[in-house]
């Protein structure tokens, strides 16, 4: 019984703390609609086909930008989610956690501005040493329709 309450102590600071941190992010990088740029690169394929960029407009909450990246929806990934782990004033850190046991790792970083909000995912896909890197610029051009 002893042990209780200050579990429930640390529990509460820990929801309290989350609760900070995704308001620091709702003040640096509102919701809305963004501009976005997305470079995908793999180095390990033909020259030709090694680099790609995408350009959309998509309604972005930077309280969940661990969706983001549209990579992680690819079959190659299923098992795969990004879990935040870390979180400041201006950025926020995610590393790849998958299921699959297929040795399959990364890691996000995101830097939260008022301007822009910019994102890189680094994937190492377990048993084939291969890697590539998602790269997202997204710029607030208003609101989301």
């Amino acid at each position: 019984m002893t042990f209780r309450k200050p579990t429930v102590v640390l529990l509460a600071s820990i929801v309290l703390f989350e609760g900070d941190e995704a308001s620091i992010a709702a003040d640096v990088a509102p919701s809305g609609l963004y501009e976005m740029r997305t470079e995908t690169g793999m180095p390990n394929l033909e020259d030709n086909l090694h680099y790609a960029v995408v350009r959309e407009r998509r309604c972005l909450n930077p309280q969940e930008l661990s969706g983001a990246f549209w990579m992680t929806g690819h079959v190659s990934l299923q098992d795969c989610t990004l879990v935040r782990t870390g979180q400041t004033d201006d950025a926020s850190t995610y590393a790849l956690k998958c299921e699959g046991g297929h040795g399959t790792s990364g890691q996000a970083r995101w830097q939260l501005g008022p301007d822009a909000i910019v994102g890189t995912l680094d994937v190492r896909l377990g048993g084939k040493n291969m890697t590539f890197f998602q790269r997202i610029t997204a710029r607030p051009v208003g609101r989301c329709p």
